[in-house]
C-alpha cells in the first residue's frame, strides 16, 4: 500500500467529498447515529474550509494507491502556532497508518515555517484520535477555544527543522 500526500484547494472535488465525509462522520459519533444530509450540510456551513489554503492555512490530502483515502489541515493563527483541524481516514484505510502520513506531513510542514508548536482541539469520542495524537507526543493542555464540540485540547512542541 503506498500511501501518497498531496496539497490541495479545498474547494477540489477530493476535498469537498472528504470534508463532508468527515463532518458526517463528527455529527453521526455527536449524536449516536448516522448522520443526514441536513446535518452534514449545517455542518458544511458552520465550519467553512476557506481558510485551509495559503497564507492562512493548508489541506492535505492522502491517497492510497491512486484513490483519496483521508485529509488533515493546518491553520495558521496569528499567534505563532499551527493549529491541527479535519484529521480523517476513511474506515476503509484506518489503522493502516493513514492518518500518520498526514500528520507527519503537516508537523513536517509547520517546522519548516519555524512554528514550534502544533496544536488541536478534540472530542473524548474520538477514541482512535486521542490515541493517536497521545502516541504522536501531544499532550494536554488548558482550552484555547470554546467551542462547544469539543472537551479536549493538546499540543505538541516542535524541535527546529533541520538545516539544509
Amino acid at each position: 500500500m503506498g500511501i501518497e500526500t498531496v496539497t490541495v484547494r479545498p474547494d477540489d472535488a477530493e476535498a469537498v467529498a472528504l470534508i463532508r465525509e468527515y463532518l458526517g462522520d463528527v455529527v453521526a459519533r455527536w449524536w449516536g447515529r448516522p448522520a443526514e444530509a441536513h446535518e452534514v450540510d449545517r455542518a458544511v456551513r458552520e465550519e467553512p474550509a476557506d481558510e485551509l489554503r495559503e497564507p492562512t492555512g493548508i489541506l492535505v490530502i492522502a491517497r492510497v494507491d491512486g484513490a483519496a483515502a483521508g485529509m488533515a489541515s493546518l491553520r495558521f493563527p496569528s499567534d505563532g502556532t499551527a493549529e491541527l483541524t479535519k484529521v480523517f481516514a476513511r474506515p476503509s484505510v484506518r489503522g493502516r497508518g493513514v492518518a500518520s502520513a498526514l500528520l507527519d506531513r503537516l508537523e513536517a510542514e509547520a517546522r519548516e515555517r519555524g512554528l514550534r508548536e502544533v496544536r488541536l482541539e478534540t472530542r473524548s469520542d474520538l477514541v482512535e484520535a486521542c490515541r493517536m495524537y497521545e502516541r504522536r507526543g501531544y499532550e494536554p493542555v488548558a482550552p484555547f477555544s470554546d467551542s462547544p464540540y469539543c472537551d479536549r485540547w493538546y499540543a505538541l512542541q516542535l524541535a527546529a527543522a533541520p538545516e539544509r
